[in-house]
Order: C-alpha cells, then sequence, then structure tokens
C-alpha cells in the first residue's frame, strides 16, 4: 500500500520538495512549478509552501514576483507561506507589499498561531517605508497578544521606532546596548541605521567599535575601520581612535592597534597613548607599555589617573613589582595624582601575583579607604594560586559579604579546599552555594570561523557532526601531544574522582574543544583566535603552548583576564599569569 501525505503520495511529495531545494534559476523553479500542476501538489499546502519560499528568500532573480503570482492561486494560504512573503518584500526594494501582505493574513486566518514571524519583518517594512502610523497600529495590535513578550518582536517594534529618529536618537540606543553588555544587539541597530541611510557620528562609531570589542571577533571591527577610511571620517576630532586601538586590542590583534596608534600618536592626544599602554598591558606587552610611557614623557604629554591605571596593570601582568611601586610612587610624587582604588587595587594585584600575600593585605590595612570587591578577588586568586587557604578563606568570606551572588569567589574557595584535599569543606561550600541559589557560571569558549561564531559549553551537546570531528581531533593532540612529553595536569580537576575520570574532564574543557575546531577549519598559516569567558586553567595553558609548536600554529586565546599568544611552543606570558 503506497504510503500518503494529506493524500498525496509520500515519495512524491519528498523528491518534488528535494528538487526545489537544489534549484539554482527562476528557470528550474518554474519547471518545478508546471510538475506541481501536473501531479497537483498545487494544493498541497506544505508543498507549495516550499515553492513561495525558496521564490520570496533565496534571492532568485524575479523570485518575488514569480512567488507573488503563485501565491495568488493559493486557496487558504497558512502563516508561513504569509511569513516568507512578507520577509522577503521586507527586505527588497518594495517593502509596502510586505504592509499590505500583512493586512491580507489578518483577514484570512482565523488564528494568531504563527503570525510572530512576519511581526519584526512587517515592523521592518512599515520603517523601511515610513509609514510609521501604519507601525504604530502593528504595535497596538501586539499590546493586546502575548506576542508582546516576544524579545525579536520587541526588539523590532524598537528598531522601527528608531526609523523616524535622528542620529542622536539611535546613537542613544546603540549606546545603551553596549552599557546593557548586549553587544550583538548593538552591532545589529548600527547596521540597521546604516540600512536606513543614517549617517553614524564619532560617538556611534565609537559605541559599535566598544560592543565589537566586547564580542572579540576582528572582522566586524575591520569592516568598520573600512566604513571610516571609505567615508573619509577623520580619525581626529573625538575619540575614534582611541575607539579602534580599544576594539583592535580587545580581538587580540595588537598589531592593527599598534598602526592605529602609529598613525595618530603625534597629535598628542592623551586618550590614544592611554589606550595603547591598557591594550599592552593586556596582552603580556609590560615593558613596551613602559617605553610608550617614557616617550609620553619626552614629548611633555601629561598623562593622567588612567595612565596610571595602564602602567600598575602592565607591572601586575608582567611581575614587574619594582617597576609597579615605583610608577606608584610618581604618580603622587611627581603628577600629584591622588590614587583611587582602582589603583589601590592594581597594587594589591601586583603582589598578590607576586605571591606578596602579606604586602598585599598591607595595602588593603592601609589604604585610605574601604577595599572594594575586585581588591579581595585580588587576594583570593592569589591566594588559590600560591595555595594559601588561610588568607584565601578570610578573602572569600570577604567576597562573599560585598558581593553574595558572584559565583566566582566559591568557586575559587571550594578549588582552594580541593587543591588541599579538604573535601568536607568543598562539599559545604557547594551546599552553601545551593542555599543561596548561586549558581556556577560554565566554562564557553568561542572562535570565528568563516563569519560564523561557534560556541563551546563543557558538558553540552554540539553538532553531531562537529560533536564527533571535534572528540576525534581532541583525541589525535592528545596522541601527538603524549609523544612530546605532555602529561594532563590532573591537579586542575578540583573533583574527587578517579585519575581516568579527570584526565577524560580535562579533554573536555571548552578552550581545547574551540582550539580542535578551530585546527580542523582554520586554513594553515591564519592565527586561531579564541574567546573564553573564565580564566584559563594550568593545563590547556601548557597544552595549547605544545600544539602551537606540534602543530605549527599561532594561537591567541582572550581569558576573562588578559591575552596568551602561543607561538613555537611559548606564551606571551612568559608562565606569569
Amino acid at each position: 500500500m503506497t504510503s500518503t501525505i494529506s493524500g498525496h503520495p509520500t515519495l512524491l511529495v519528498t523528491s518534488t520538495i528535494s528538487t526545489l531545494e537544489k534549484c539554482k534559476t527562476i528557470r528550474e523553479t518554474r519547471q518545478i512549478h508546471a510538475h506541481m500542476i501536473k501531479t497537483n501538489l498545487v494544493n498541497h499546502t506544505f508543498t507549495v509552501g516550499k515553492l513561495i519560499a525558496l521564490c520570496s528568500l533565496s534571492g532568485l532573480s524575479g523570485g518575488l514576483d514569480y512567488a507573488l503570482s503563485v501565491f495568488s492561486q493559493i486557496r487558504n494560504p497558512n502563516a508561513f507561506i504569509f511569513f516568507a512573503l512578507i520577509k522577503g518584500f521586507s527586505d527588497s526594494s518594495n517593502p509596502l507589499q510586505s504592509i499590505v501582505l500583512y493586512a491580507h493574513m489578518l483577514s484570512c486566518l482565523k488564528e494568531l498561531n504563527g503570525i510572530e514571524f512576519s511581526l519584526p519583518s512587517v515592523l521592518k517594512a512599515c520603517g523601511k517605508s515610513r509609514l510609521f502610523e501604519e507601525g504604530r497600529q502593528v504595535h497596538a495590535q501586539i499590546l493586546k497578544t502575548h506576542f508582546r513578550f516576544d524579545p525579536f518582536v520587541s526588539n523590532s517594534v524598537i528598531r522601527m521606532m528608531m526609523s523616524d529618529k535622528d542620529v542622536v536618537s539611535w546613537t542613544s540606543m546603540i549606546s545603551a546596548y553596549v552599557l546593557d553588555q548586549r553587544p550583538r544587539q548593538a552591532l545589529d541597530l548600527f547596521r540597521e541605521m546604516l540600512s536606513l541611510g543614517v549617517r553614524p557620528d564619532a560617538a556611534a562609531l565609537v559605541s559599535v567599535l566598544s560592543a565589537i570589542g566586547d564580542l572579540g571577533f576582528v572582522e566586524e571591527g575591520k569592516w568598520i575601520h573600512t566604513y571610516i577610511s571609505a567615508n573619509k571620517i577623520t580619525l581626529s576630532p573625538g575619540f575614534i581612535a582611541s575607539a579602534l586601538i580599544d576594539m583592535y586590542s580587545k580581538c587580540g590583534h595588537i598589531e592593527n592597534a599598534s598602526h592605529v596608534f602609529r598613525c595618530v600618536s603625534h597629535r598628542k592626544n592623551i586618550g590614544d597613548w592611554n589606550s595603547l599602554i591598557s591594550a599592552l598591558a593586556t596582552h603580556g606587552l609590560g615593558q613596551e607599555a613602559l617605553e610608550i610611557f617614557l616617550d609620553m614623557e619626552r614629548m611633555e604629554i601629561e598623562p593622567d589617573e588612567i595612565t596610571f591605571l595602564g602602567l600598575l596593570t602592565a607591572c601586575s601582568h608582567g611581575g614587574m613589582v619594582d617597576e609597579g611601586q615605583y610608577y606608584f610612587k610618581i604618580m603622587q610624587e611627581k603628577y600629584n595624582i591622588v590614587p583611587k582604588i582602582q589603583h589601590y587595587g592594581c597594587l594589591v594585584d601586583l603582589y598578590g601575583r607576586a605571591g606578596l600575600l602579606e604586602d598585599a593585605l598591607g595595602v588593603i590595612q592601609t589604604m585610605p579607604m574601604e577595599a572594594d570587591v575586585l581588591a579581595w578577588k585580588a587576594i583570593l586568586s592569589a591566594s588559590t594560586k600560591h595555595g594559601n587557604v588561610a588568607i584565601g578563606e578570610n578573602a572569600a568570606f570577604k567576597v562573599m559579604d560585598l558581593a553574595p551572588e558572584d559565583s566566582s569567589c566559591y568557586i575559587l574557595l571550594s578549588n582552594i579546599y580541593a587543591k588541599a584535599r579538604r573535601w568536607d569543606d568543598v562539599a559545604k561550600v557547594r551546599l552553601m552555594m545551593k542555599q543561596r541559589g548561586v549558581r556556577k557560571i560554565p566554562g564557553c569558549s568561542s572562535i570565528l570561523v568563516n563569519g560564523k561564531v561557534h560556541e563551546f559549553l563543557v558538558r553540552k551537546e554540539m553538532d553531531m557532526r562537529h560533536d564527533s570531528e571535534v572528540l576525534s581531533k581532541i583525541e589525535e593532540m592528545v596522541s601527538r601531544l603524549k609523544l612530546e612529553g605532555y602529561e594532563p595536569d590532573l591537579t586542575q580537576v578540583l573533583l574527587d574522582i578517579e585519575e581516568e575520570g579527570k584526565g577524560s574532564s580535562l579533554c573536555h574543557h571548552s578552550e581545547k574543544m574551540a582550539l580542535a575546531f578551530g585546527l580542523i577549519n582554520v586554513r594553515n598559516g591564519a592565527s586561531i583566535h579564541i574567546v573564553k569567558n573564565l580564566r584559563i586553567c594550568c593545563d590547556c595553558h601548557s597544552f595549547i603552548k605544545l600544539v602551537s609548536r606540534v602543530y605549527n600554529r599561532r594561537i591567541v586565546v582572550r581569558d576573562q583576564n588578559r591575552f596568551h599568544h602561543f607561538e613555537d611552543g611559548s606564551c606571551s606570558c612568559k608562565g606569569y599569569w
């Protein structure tokens, strides 16, 4: 007995859809349509919906007009068919047709199920057509339904309303997204502004560059930089050059940041110099940061408090204790700058990283203000690194008092106990987290390949194809590295489990998965850039150093605190991080 779908043979439906998906021209599409007429598939809603979606959304020349002619012959179009047409026309030079189709959809459909997919497109069409009264009517309809809670719909309402605004309104909205730590939305809104012909001002460019820096992927930043050059927007006024330096630095391209600086360094704009000093500091290039400061002094550029924050950070990340003490001293005695809590925090971090925990505590006890959560977290991190349980315990409880919902202090305290093999205390910390509703932030690493961001989350399933490829590549990497002397650092697995389980756990750290994916998909000779939301662990650090030599790849990792540039078996941090 032949199986059927809605009265049509299953094989006929599936083969027709398969052929449709392979169509590259409108001529081929017409031939498939003729076949559908002969076989009565034009009355099969699902198949004809696929035809209209192909014509509307695939960019075929003449596809939208053909889709509209097919649509006119359909007796009972469903929400998906309307969606395909509405979206297609909203992205075209005739967005008005989307609004007409939306009105037709409301009169045809008996239920609202499925129309939410068309709402962003019709709102976009209202904005592009500058039919704001019609847009407000759509918004009023949305407010009467549960669709007002849909984030895609609400964002589309905002964008439609923004279409009637000037560059100041657009800039304010982009800046709001950046301040709210929603960089992707800020970048999308910037693209929308350009598509509507609104020319960005310096403030908008600075905000979107900040968003791209937060995301950490340089291709978007290069696109903005090209836009600035192509439109002959000078880097002189405002803070565009500083924003470009900061963006390139945060994306791991310190060479590009230095190039932008060299183009503008003659201006003596303190913001540009501060941006490069801070950039060099986070990339572990402390000595270079100090040399830039010496150049500032030679050019008689007056440093400010931000300059010294960058210098102290450079000293902290580079293990330069004497230099850090010197710059903390001259900022007060030579430049009459009163240290703020951030400067004292850098000094605490400087001593803590160097293992001088008593000196770090001495700074906290003598500073003229109460220590903030960052200062105590610096003590806690240093205690974890150097294995000082007593000081670490005290610092952890100080952080819990100041920021009870910050999961990192609980995790670091748990790690201190685990390294001391105090498993009962580990259990107590985990129970405390549970009772207080504090959830651990899972490790997540991201990598940009062919314009798409791929995220790897600890203990989360990947795409089936990527899953097997990545795990197979990790096995290969571990085997090759063991021949070079690699031994997993099982002390980094802070769980009371068997040794074999610890080795397996290390293999599934998110940065290793992202690295494996990069080795598979990033062409030889190109750098692999990875963004990690937490601090990289010691085992992954050693692992990536070896990979850079064995696989002859340059690897850049941005973790929570700084950058690591791995090349030929070495890291820019020189083991001091």
